[in-house]
């Protein structure tokens, strides 16, 4: 019967696959730029295109997978390609609304018409420019005008004259001045100075005192009807400027009306102007009296009344619209209305409301973070109404708590009509499944992006076409079929997977650039080669990899007491990973296991000093499980056990460690030593079965790296469980050393063939009673475990 290790003994060539280079050669079809740089994702693409063509509300899309792997390019290619099919919807514009300026009506046009209004009202502006003032130089409008002044002088003189006569029969006379009237005394016709005056007798001047007083309140009475005068002649001036602004302004109105006949929303848009733009003028414009206001403040005053605010412009010819928003902050998403400070108060109008991301998306598509969505204040609720209704709202974040005396609009809600997709991880997307009823409404579709894809011929050769044509779009000199195919071997590496390319593209993309900066520091000419490559992932695993040698180092000046030869009763060499950055690393580390006479059961040092997490602390329960189910069918099983991670001083999570606790305390149940040149990972179950764990390469390469520093003696090696062999890729000298017989990785099913491996002892089989034969492991464990029950109950 053949032994465990010849069993379980993987050959190099088992422990990495290569990529053949003529699959990732150069072919006429990648000499092209490639238009598709995402491959693979079927299933994401199929939900796309199932999504994009669901034209019911509620079929929004959420995508699900890991940055880096081409999602956002995808789906930027699917909105894309999607849109240029679709009519570029409508624009939308603001208006003034007289009536009620707090509450600017929205109006509708067709996609390329804004900007032509915006073009026509402007020369209509420009038309009101050239004729006003002017217009009021008009002879015609002279001539009425002088008539209402000349009716009100009439008026005037007339009430004065009959005065004047009153005055003169009684020796007085009436002088203006100023437009003030005074009256005076006569002596023979002419007026007296107050030397005259003071001449006369006291009679006299107590006559002309009391005649002067008469004449006033004469005066006054004629006059008491002058504002009544002086309103009819306002009056009358104003109606004949606004019937002369109508008369001037209904041809330009009326031409207006007929270049927009068939459109009724500007239809009654200028009928509102028509309306108003009278007042308005007579508003701005100042009487033929005074200086002629400036052009450009004029301009300003009547674009602020009439001319349309067009929210976003459309090309009719461009199709629907995609909007990718990288800040979905409330503004930027809803739109906002800016403010002017004015003599300390805020102000604002209909023509300083900005469009926000669902208005630039309107009739089209729009894309957002996921995570950064929900990190926005107050952005959730009313991002989830504006789906829900289908309109567009805008209005202060938090409502009643806008800017208190700020003069506040209220501008009418636009309907909406937009497919909204989001990106985000596994994670948020199965947290609001759970957590958000109305989620599940509003994003029916689950668009979830692969992290592996097959190396297969058709995806190596797309490989090789996004390689080379990122090559080509960075002015990189031509990447060989051996360059291409170790690019392919790293991505296999990053999926730790034999069989699977990672479909994180960003990994790739930076392998090449480094590749490149390598072959231009070295001064290299011709193509960019495997050696390239492979000098640039040595070179990134240098300037991320002083946190492991230093923990190397500390082995190797035995700060941290790791054995790699020898043999040792209840302690083995365990297997680690630690993930800094973007940089992960294996690591052994020293577990012991100590036994005694008790009823404690297993103690996990880790789980007791608060340093064991959940899953660590399962894998030790299991531990548990299999011993009980191995050795306690025939008598109570009765043991106290201590198992520990020596020098562990941070959290310790994972179950990979079980299968190497389990065996270091069974070599201390039996007393058979643990072979210390051989380091082990794997988690187990119950009923002694090995399986799968994380970081099979990185594990077995940190146990190597230790044995290589302290020399490699050829009988060193690491257990894994046989299912991880799959996820091998290991690096050249690891290979290199294994084919020379120099190092082994052992790929072990079961407990047993680990136990064989590491205490170079039988297992064991259990006969028909439940017994084993007494020189097997398992013999001296099930008789050691029964004396020490023994004990236990003795006691």
């Amino acid at each position: 019967m053949p032994s465990a290790k010849q069993i379980c003994t993987l050959s190099s060539a088992q422990l990495s696959v290569a990529v053949d280079p003529a699959q990732c050669a150069a072919q006429p079809q990648a000499d092209a730029p490639v238009d598709l740089r995402v491959i693979g994702h079927e299933r994401a693409r199929a939900a796309l295109e199932f999504g994009l063509s669901m034209a019911i509300p509620g079929f929004n899309i959420f995508a699900v997978g890991d940055t880096g792997t081409g999602r956002r390019t995808l789906i930027s290619q699917a909105l894309s390609a999607h849109a240029a099919s679709l009519p570029a919807g409508a624009e939308w514009c603001y208006i003034n609304n007289f009536d009620n300026p707090h509450a600017p009506q929205a109006l509708w046009l067709n996609p390329g018409d804004g900007k032509a209004l915006l073009s026509r009202i402007n020369r209509f502006i420009d038309e009101l420019l050239v004729l006003f003032p002017e217009v009021f130089e008009n002879p015609a409008y002279q001539r009425k005008k002088k008539q209402i002044d000349r009716k009100f002088s009439q008026r005037y003189e007339e009430a004065i004259a009959a005065v004047e006569q009153e005055a003169l029969a009684n020796s007085v006379g009436l002088y203006e001045e100023d437009g003030s009237v005074t009256f005076a005394p006569l002596i023979d016709g002419q007026a007296v100075d107050d030397a005259q005056f003071a001449a006369l007798s006291e009679s006299d001047r107590n006559h002309f005192y009391q005649l002067l007083a008469s004449l006033e309140e004469r005066l006054s009475e004629r006059l008491l009807e002058l504002p009544v005068w002086k309103r009819e002649a306002v009056g009358q001036l104003r109606k004949l400027k606004y019937d002369t602004i109508e008369q001037v302004v209904r041809p330009l109105l009326k031409d207006l009306g007929r270049e927009y006949a068939s459109h009724l929303g500007v239809q009654k848009y200028l009928r509102e102007v028509k309306e108003h733009i009278a007042d308005t003028l007579l508003d701005i414009i100042a009487n033929e009296d005074e200086e002629n206001p400036d052009d450009r403040i004029f301009r300003h005053q009547l674009e602020r009344k009439f001319l349309p605010n067009l929210l976003e412009a459309r090309d009719p010819t461009q199709g629907a619209p995609v909007v990718f928003e990288q800040n979905p902050t409330f503004q930027n998403l809803f739109g906002v209305v800016d403010y002017n400070m004015a003599q300390g108060v805020l102000k604002t109008n209909y023509r300083m409301i900005r469009a926000g991301a669902f208005h630039r998306a309107n009739g089209g598509f729009l894309l957002l973070d996921a995570e950064k969505l929900l990190n926005q204040p107050a952005v959730w609720q009313q991002f989830k109404l504006v789906l829900k209704t289908q309109q567009i709202q805008i209005e202060p974040p938090y409502g009643e708590l806008g800017s208190t005396g700020a003069y506040q609009l209220q501008p009418e809600k636009i309907p909406l009509a937009v497919k909204v997709v989001l990106l985000g991880s596994p994670e948020v997307y199965y947290t609001l499944q759970q957590l958000d009823e109305e989620f599940a409404e509003l994003f029916r579709v689950l668009a979830d992006f692969d992290r592996h894809l097959l190396p297969t011929d058709d995806n190596l050769f797309a490989f090789s076409a996004l390689v080379r044509e990122r090559g080509r779009r960075l002015a990189y000199p031509s990447i060989s079929d051996e360059a291409v195919a170790l690019l392919a071997r790293m991505a296999m590496r990053n999926a730790e997977h034999q069989r699977k390319l990672s479909a994180n593209i960003q990994q790739w993309n930076e392998l090449l650039d480094e590749a490149h900066y390598i072959w231009r520091t070295a001064g290299s000419e011709g193509d960019i080669t495997a050696s390239h490559v492979a000098k640039a992932r040595e070179q990134k695993q240098y300037r991320t990899g002083r946190i492991s040698e230093a923990m190397l180092e500390d082995i190797k000046e035995r700060q941290v007491l790791i054995s790699t030869e020898g043999r040792a009763v209840g302690a083995i060499n365990g297997l680690t990973v630690y993930s800094v950055g973007d940089n992960s690393f294996g690591n052994p580390a020293r577990i012991t296991a100590t036994v005694y006479a008790g009823k404690q059961g297993v103690t996990d040092i880790e789980r007791e000093a608060e340093l064991g997490r959940a899953i660590h602390s399962k894998g030790v329960m299991l531990l548990t499980g299999y011993l009980g189910h191995t050795y306690g069918q025939h008598f109570q099983l009765s043991i106290s056990a201590n198992i520990a991670i020596e020098q562990s001083y941070g959290q310790v999570d994972g179950d990979s460690a079980s299968l190497a606790e389990v065996c270091a305390l069974i070599s201390a149940v039996t007393g058979i030593p643990i072979d210390q040149s051989l380091a082990v990972t794997g988690s187990i179950n119950q009923h002694g079965q090995v399986q799968s764990i994380g970081g099979a390469n990185e594990k077995i390469e940190g146990f190597f790296r230790l044995c290589r520093d302290r020399g490699l003696t050829g009988q060193q090696g690491v257990i894994i469980p046989k299912t991880n062999q799959m996820n091998l890729m290991l690096d050249d000298d690891v290979l290199a050393a294994v084919a020379a017989g120099q190092f082994a990785v052992y790929a072990v099913e079961t407990i047993d063939q680990a136990l064989e491996l590491l205490l170079d002892t039988e297992a064991g089989e259990p006969d028909g009673n439940g017994g084993y034969p007494p020189a097997s492991v398992h013999g001296k464990a099930m008789a050691r475990l029964k004396a020490l029950s023994a004990l236990a109950h003795a006691n």
